[in-house]
C-alpha cells in the first residue's frame, strides 16, 4: 500500500459507528483481495453441479478465476484458471465434463488433477529440457464440503471450515439438512452486477431486517397477503398484520463475521414470499424437518444470512447467492436456486419460480436492495460523504446468550448487532497479518458481548 491506512480507526463498534470510506478507497479493496479474499473459507460450488468424474464448475474467489473438479476418486480440487505459461484461462465454459484443460494461447494442456501434461512442439522448443512437473496449475490450497456446499481457501493456516462456520452453522443447517437426501441446485445461474461495494450486500445480509418494513414495503403489500388472511381481513375491516407485528419472537445473531435473523413463527408455510406449491411442500414436509431440526429450524422459512464474507441465503424462497467483488465500486451477483434433492420435480420447478420471482434479478425485491445500493455508492463519491461517520448503534448493550438451543450471540431482529460484528471482524483481517492474529481479536470483541450479555441477563 501506498499509504498508511489505520483500518481499525474506521471502525468503531465500540460506539457502533463506521466511516464510509470503507466502501470506495482502492487501497483498502487491494488490501481486502489480500487478507480477506485471499484468508477465508469461500464458497466454490454445490456438489450436485459437479457430480461425476471430470465435471467442473468456474467460478471466483475473490477476482481470481478458479476453476473447481471433480476428480476420479470422487474427491474435488480447485484450481486458478491461468495457465503458467502466459496467463490465459484454461477453462472458459461455466461448467462442463472434459479429460483435460487445454489453453487456447499456445496449448499448453492439463489434466483434471492440474498436473501439466502437454506442451506443444516441447523437444524442439525446449532443447533444455521442461520440468513440467513444476509448472501445473495452481491448486486451492484447502478444499472441504459442508453438507453439499464446497468451500475453498488460499490460507495454509485457515481453521478447519467448521471451526469457521462455528455457531453459523446451526442456522446453515436449517436449508441444508431439512430433509434425507440433502439439497441440490435447480436451473441454471442468474449473474448480474450492481455499481456497489461487496459489503453493502453481504452486510444487508446478515445483519438487515429494518430496510424491508420500508424498502420492500409494496413488495410486501403485493406479495404479503396469502388469501385466507385477506378473507379474514375483508371480514374484519382490518389488513393483515405483518410478520415482524404477529411473530412470537424475532431474533439476530452474529459471530465471527457471520450473521442471520429471523422471526419465530408457528406455521409451517410462514414465508411472506412464497404461496402455492412452495408453501403446501412446506406443510407436507414438516414432520420430517421437525424430527431432522426441533421445532425452530423447522419453522424457519424465512430468514436473511451471510457466512462472512460473501456468501448469503434466505430461508425459504430458496436464493443461494455469492457477492463476487469488482473494484470498491461493483459486485457481481451470482444467484441459484438451493432446494431438496428428494422434492418432486414439479416443486422444484415451483421454487424456481419463487426465487426468480422475489430475488431474480427483475425480481420484487432484488430491485429495492440494487437501487439503495446504488444510489448510496454515486453518493460515497463525496469527500464530506465518505469522509463522515455512519450510525450503527441500534440494539447496542443488548446482546443475548439465549438459553433456549439457540446458539451464540443474539439480540433482538432490528437491531446491528450483526453489523457491527461483520465490520469488526472484516476489520480484524485487514489489519491482521495472520489468520491466528485476526481471530484473537474478534474472539476478545465478542467476549466482551458475551461478559455484557450475562450484565443485562
Amino acid at each position: 500500500m501506498n499509504k498508511t491506512i489505520d483500518i481499525q480507526a474506521l471502525i468503531d463498534s465500540k460506539n457502533g459507528q463506521v466511516t464510509p470510506s470503507i466502501y470506495t478507497d482502492p487501497e483498502i479493496y487491494e488490501l481486502e483481495l489480500e487478507r480477506i479474499f485471499g484468508r477465508c473459507w469461500l464458497f466454490l460450488a454445490h456438489e450436485s453441479q459437479i457430480p461425476k468424474a471430470g465435471d467442473f464448475f468456474n467460478t471466483y474467489m475473490g477476482e481470481d478465476p478458479i476453476v473447481v473438479v471433480r476428480q476420479k476418486d470422487g474427491t474435488v480440487k480447485a484450481f486458478l484458471n491461468q495457465c503458467r505459461h502466459r496467463s490465459m484461462r484454461v477453462s472458459y465454459a461455466d461448467s462442463g465434463n472434459t479429460k483435460a484443460f487445454t489453453c487456447p494461447y499456445h496449448g499448453w494442456s492439463y489434466a483434471t488433477n492440474g498436473e501439466l501434461i502437454e506442451v506443444p512442439l516441447e523437444p524442439r522448443a525446449y532443447p533444455q529440457g521442461l520440468c513440467k512437473s513444476k509448472w501445473g496449475l495452481q491448486e486451492v490450497t484447502k478444499v472441504a464440503s459442508y453438507k453439499g456446499l464446497i468451500f475453498g481457501t488460499w490460507d495454509e493456516n485457515a481453521v478447519s471450515l467448521e471451526e469457521y462456520m462455528g455457531d453459523m452453522a446451526w442456522y446453515l443447517d436449517g436449508v441444508l439438512d431439512r430433509r434425507e437426501g440433502g439439497t441440490e441446485i435447480v436451473g441454471g445461474i442468474h449473474k448480474w452486477t450492481i455499481d456497489c461495494n461487496w459489503k453493502f450486500a453481504a452486510e444487508q445480509f446478515a445483519s438487515d431486517q429494518y430496510h424491508a418494513l420500508f424498502s420492500h414495503a409494496s413488495a410486501v403489500q403485493v406479495l404479503g397477503a396469502k388469501p385466507e388472511d385477506e378473507q379474514k381481513a375483508l371480514g374484519s375491516g382490518q389488513t393483515p398484520r405483518p410478520v415482524w407485528e404477529t411473530a412470537k419472537d424475532a431474533i439476530q445473531f452474529g459471530q465471527d463475521g457471520h450473521g442471520s435473523g429471523f422471526f419465530f413463527t408457528d406455521k409451517p408455510d410462514a414465508n411472506v414470499w412464497v404461496d402455492g406449491e412452495v408453501s403446501d411442500y412446506y406443510r407436507e414436509t414438516y414432520p420430517e424437518a421437525l424430527e431432522r431440526l426441533g421445532e425452530i429450524r423447522a419453522l424457519r422459512l424465512a430468514g436473511h444470512n451471510t457466512l462472512f464474507p460473501t456468501l448469503s441465503w434466505l430461508n425459504g424462497t430458496a436464493t443461494l447467492r455469492v457477492w463476487h467483488p469488482r473494484g470498491p465500486n461493483q459486485v457481481e451477483v451470482w444467484a441459484f436456486c438451493i432446494t431438496d434433492k428428494n422434492a418432486p420435480e414439479e416443486v422444484k420447478a415451483a421454487f424456481e419460480r419463487s426465487a426468480t420471482r422475489a430475488f431474480g434479478p427483475a425480481g420484487f425485491l432484488e430491485q429495492d436492495d440494487s437501487e439503495n445500493w446504488v444510489e448510496i455508492q454515486k453518493i460515497l463519491r463525496g469527500y464530506r460523504a465518505r469522509n463522515s461517520q455512519l450510525c450503527m448503534e441500534m440494539g447496542m448493550g443488548n446482546e443475548k446468550i439465549r438459553d433456549d438451543g439457540v446458539p451464540g450471540i443474539t439480540n433482538y431482529i432490528f437491531s446491528e448487532t450483526a453489523a457491527r460484528g461483520f465490520y469488526q471482524h472484516w476489520a480484524n483481517l485487514l489489519s491482521s497479518k495472520t489468520w491466528q492474529e485476526a481471530k484473537a481479536k474478534t474472539d476478545a470483541y465478542q467476549n466482551t458481548l458475551v461478559e455484557n450479555s450475562k450484565e443485562v441477563a
